[in-house]
């Protein structure tokens, strides 16, 4: 299923991805840091909802107490959730 996540905090508007039980697919991310949010997307391409909590919760950006690779933790986390209620 197609997850569509507004974050806060930081310069992306938009991260999008599938969510196929826990793994996740095809992330995208609406402004920010193109390049870095691109690689973030390869390199986490098929991984599971847990292993990309455990990689990028908490990493933060700038002064910021978040980033767009938090937010992307936080956005898989809720989709699982919201998807295994």
């Amino acid at each position: 299923m197609r997850y569509n996540y507004r974050p806060k905090f930081v310069c992306a508007q938009l991260i999008s991805f599938d969510l196929n039980d826990d793994i996740v697919t095809n992330i995208s991310f609406t402004g920010g840091c193109n390049g870095n949010l691109k690689a973030i997307s390869k390199l986490l391409e098929g991984q599971s909802v847990e292993y990309i909590e455990k990689k990028l919760s908490g990493n933060t950006c700038g002064m910021r107490d978040t980033s767009c690779a938090d937010q992307l933790a936080k956005a898989v986390r809720e989709a699982y959730d919201s998807s295994h209620k």
